[in-house]
């Protein structure tokens, strides 16, 4: 669904992507694994067109997207779960699901939509009147998640969805990830937590330096050598 093509990035003067190429197939979970700095979060924004590449190509269902609009590319399903969660804090969680809604016109179909969101995530509908800043980071996350589901994506970009959370709020929030692959929605995940991101994913690749050092199958580059040197504490 996703195909990246020798993609360079600048900051200013830091060449943060240097001509990576990856690939991401419909309904598969791919994650992006690697150090603080390695370009990972970049890759994203460049995706969601948030980065502007000096050059190389992206394309989205056979369709190149590399200067495409933010808001064109989530109106063809291609949404991104920020690194941070970013929720609206002032605003309730109801009213940040809304918000997620905030391209599709049928109010019937977005209820329907809210109501299957409050089943995977029950703590939500809960604290459904509650203002999102309250929130601990797990329930924050939980809806950053539910908020991004409310525009019905066919791709989720979920940047370090597990960045602060407690050991048994990770286990949750991944299997909630698997719970979403398996109702037909490709993942690209990037994560620090690189077994944790293994262990669920169809392929993963491992970045450095802004550059793509390894790929494999998921459970391939778990028992890597190198990998389990520099990113599984082996």
């Amino acid at each position: 669904m996703i195909k990246i093509n020798d993609l360079n990035v600048y900051y200013g003067g830091i060449h943060a992507l240097r001509g990576i190429s990856l690939e991401v197939p419909k309904g598969k979970i791919v994650s992006l694994i690697g150090a603080n700095g390695a370009g990972k979060s970049t890759t994203l924004r460049a995706i969601m067109t948030l980065e502007k590449p000096k050059n190389g190509t992206i394309f989205y269902k056979d369709r190149d997207i590399t200067l495409e609009k933010t808001q064109n590319i989530v109106q063809s399903g291609l949404v991104l779960v920020p690194e941070g969660r970013r929720v609206f804090s002032n605003l309730t969680v109801e009213e940040n699901l809304i918000l997620g809604a905030y391209t599709r016109k049928n109010a019937q179909v977005i209820q329907k939509d809210m109501e299957w969101v409050y089943g995977l995530f029950p703590r939500l509908l809960e604290r459904k009147k509650q203002k999102a800043g309250t929130m601990s980071g797990g329930e924050q996350q939980m809806l950053a998640v539910g908020r991004a589901l409310m525009s019905k994506p066919e791709v989720l970009l979920m940047d370090e969805p597990s960045l602060g959370l407690a050991p048994l709020i990770v286990k949750d929030i991944f299997d909630i990830i698997k719970k979403i692959n398996a109702l037909g929605v490709t993942i690209l995940l990037i994560e620090q937590n690189a077994k944790v991101a293994l262990e669920i994913s169809d392929y993963g690749y491992v970045m450095e330096v802004g550059r793509i050092v390894l790929e494999g199958k998921g459970r391939d580059l778990l028992e890597d050598e190198n990998v389990k040197k520099a990113y599984l504490g082996a």
